[in-house]
């Protein structure tokens, strides 16, 4: 590869590229010598999913990384919060996670944190580090970064543990878990060992629980419909309590009630709340602006603290750490945790809601059908538009007239009296993401939709 060739897998947040062409061994290598030379690392935590090509990128960036003097610490197959865990638990400078999430099969990529897994993206060091491995001109280094392996596996598990009292799970449940093909698996049963050393009674049904990179039921990606349909089939079949799924690196989960039917992630956000407000009255909870007004209703009711960020996960981290707000949640499924670094966690929500099952003694449709209820949502509706801030900017002169506010902290989010919508450009992908609720009233909320779509 030519140096000052562009690198077109530097996104916003993290890095992502098709394989072979946007990213090969080479790229990754380069990758490590430039985020070496950039944070002047000494020791660096890697890990890496269930993609074939995973594991090589990962050596391959693990050489880079020695090359630049930097001592690696390789925690094997893991999920990406694994890697922020062990970056903070071990105090080291870094850590990288060679991941796609939930991209096609044909991809490939990474996520990068700095000490303390603070994320490192557009604006945090990842343009710098894009431009030191484009030009391919590395500093020398005397002494070569030695490589070790190490399991994380118990301190992790121990630390997941501590956001739920033992106690409080003594009620018998059924939980369907969907690893996804993913590499959730080797976490799930660890739990399940370290339930049943503390004679927990929550019995275990596993769906596609073992690593495949072939990807056999589809890519990792509950957020789509079509993914969903395991998942659903084993809750109703096993009459479990609650269905659990994951995407390709778990650091998002999707949580089913004991009929089947798929919670939108906005409304476990207000669980959530609920669960860390019970724990510690007063408490700050962050949300992103998209949906808004059953998190802030929840967290007021329950004394605590409703804080506005912008959408993304560098964002949400950096506004927990200014507010040092206990939970930060997106209805996109992100969950972000101040114990946790404030890094997001696809394992602790479940542990949560679990043991909020337990102590609510109720089911899961019953703890959110009602908030459902009370506020109807469109759900994500995202649209591919040649000039989306023209299509923007004609819905908000449509609805100028209407008393209102107006809020532009992430795209534009326009509130009325009995109904709300946010309408922002995607920070990923070249769509227009639209979001609507209502106050008690679904029809209201559909018209309001339909309306908005067809001035889009």
């Amino acid at each position: 590869m030519n140096t000052h060739e562009e690198l077109t897998c530097f996104k916003a947040y993290d890095i992502r590229g098709k394989l072979g062409t946007q990213l090969n061994e080479d790229i990754a290598y380069r990758i490590g010598r430039a985020y070496g030379e950039y944070l002047q690392a000494k020791k660096v935590v890697v890990g890496s999913d269930v993609r074939l090509t995973s594991e090589s990128l990962k050596m391959a960036l693990a050489k880079g990384l020695q090359d630049a003097g930097v001592d690696v610490i390789d925690i094997g197959q893991v999920g990406t919060e694994e890697v922020y865990f062990a970056t903070f638990y071990l105090g080291v400078d870094g850590g990288i996670e060679v991941t796609a999430s939930h991209n096609p099969i044909d991809y490939n990529g990474m996520k990068l944190v700095r000490e303390n897994a603070k994320p490192i993206s557009g604006d945090t060091g990842l343009n710098e580090i894009r431009a030191l491995a484009e030009k391919g001109r590395f500093i020398n280094v005397v002494t070569r970064g030695k490589y070790q392996k190490i399991d994380i596996i118990k301190p992790y598990i121990d630390h997941l543990m501590s956001y739920i009292k033992r106690d409080n799970l003594n009620k018998k449940l059924k939980l369907v878990i969907n690893s996804g093909n993913g590499v959730a698996g080797h976490v799930i049963d660890a739990i399940e060992q370290r339930f049943k050393l503390e004679n927990i009674p929550i019995e275990f049904i596993k769906v596609h629980h073992e690593p495949n990179g072939h990807f056999p039921h589809g890519i990792p990606n509950p957020l789509l419909p079509e993914c969903r349909e395991d998942t659903r089939q084993a809750v109703i079949n096993n009459n479990a309590d609650m269905g659990i799924a994951f995407d390709g690196d778990f650091d998002r989960c999707f949580l089913f009630d004991e009929k089947g039917q798929f919670i939108e992630g906005y409304y476990i956000v207000g669980l959530l709340a609920e669960s860390f407000l019970l724990k510690e009255h007063g408490a700050k909870i962050i949300h992103d602006p998209r949906l808004t007004w059953n998190t802030i209703e929840v967290v007021e009711k329950n004394g605590g603290i409703p804080i506005q960020s912008k959408t993304g996960h560098a964002f949400i981290k950096e506004r927990m750490r200014t507010e040092d707000a206990i939970y930060g949640g997106e209805m996109s499924a992100h969950h972000y945790f101040r114990d946790f670094a404030y890094c997001d966690s696809g394992m602790i929500p479940w542990l949560l809601v679990t043991e909020l099952l337990c102590v609510k003694k109720q089911p899961l449709s019953l703890l959110v059908n009602q908030r459902i209820k009370a506020y109807p949502v469109s759900g994500e509706i995202n649209r591919v538009l040649t000039n989306p801030d023209q299509a923007i900017e004609l819905v908000k002169q449509q609805f100028l007239s209407v008393p209102h506010t107006i809020d532009m902290t992430d795209g534009l989010s326009m509130d009325f009296a009995d109904w709300r919508f946010n309408l922002r450009v995607s920070n990923t992908e070249p769509v227009v993401r639209l979001n609507v609720e209502a106050r008690g009233n679904k029809q209201l909320m559909e018209e309001k939709l339909q309306q908005l779509l067809s001035l889009m």
